[in-house]
């Protein structure tokens, strides 16, 4: 069944400027534009065979129109931003992983952030998302636990979002009380991924951006 929600927003997952690891205490700097809104799922699981939208319909540059985030507050582990991309203003909460693993151990990828987002003008609000690193193994979903439940991830490139959005607001009120949280997946490779995330900080941070996006 296709998420209503899941119109692509006009941002780009651009991962080449991005940081290493913050210092303890220093905010994660995030990617050069706000995180992308969920992807339409088609009819079945699989990634589309073509990039999603039309050319006219594609994000703009980092840092054109408002898209580079700006950071409204660091909380514990956690940073609440807010961008503009295409005069759209969405807010999101942002982290980085605690630890990470790989198996077989010490693959190389590139660093992996975790949003949760809201965009005022379409209506969506603690959208969970996630860029992993690298590519995602073809037709395959990834997984989010917490608190002794697991959460199926559609995956598409190196993005991945909560596969049933009816379970975000119960997702989301899970992460607010809880100390931690780990994501699984594949990679097109066949590297196997488990990041662990603090939720430190993150109830506060979700305060700072509904404060900004009403």
């Amino acid at each position: 069944m296709i998420d209503n929600r899941g119109v692509l927003l006009v941002m780009p997952l651009l991962l080449a400027a991005l940081a290493g690891s913050p210092a303890d205490a220093q905010p994660a700097q995030p990617p050069a534009s706000a995180p992308a809104a969920r992807p339409a799922q088609p009819p079945k699981p699989k990634p589309p065979t073509t990039a999603p939208g039309p050319a006219q319909a594609r994000p703009a540059p980092a840092g054109a129109g408002g898209a580079q985030p700006h950071l409204l507050g660091q909380y514990g582990d956690w940073g609440a931003y807010t961008a503009s991309p295409g005069g759209k203003k969405v807010c999101f909460a942002l982290a980085k992983p605690a630890r990470s693993e790989t198996n077989p151990p010490n693959r190389p990828r590139d660093p992996s952030y975790l949003f949760v987002s809201s965009r005022p003008a379409e209506k969506v609000k603690d959208e969970v998302s996630v860029i992993i690193g690298y590519g995602f193994k073809p037709n395959t979903d990834a997984s989010l636990d917490v608190a002794g439940t697991s959460f199926a991830m559609y995956t598409q490139n190196d993005g991945a979002w909560i596969k049933n959005a009816a379970e975000e607001s119960r997702l989301v009120e899970a992460m607010r009380k809880a100390a931690d949280m780990t994501i699984k997946g594949a990679s097109a490779r066949g590297t196997s991924t488990s990041d662990v995330y603090s939720l430190k900080g993150l109830a506060q941070a979700l305060d700072r951006v509904n404060q900004e996006c009403k």
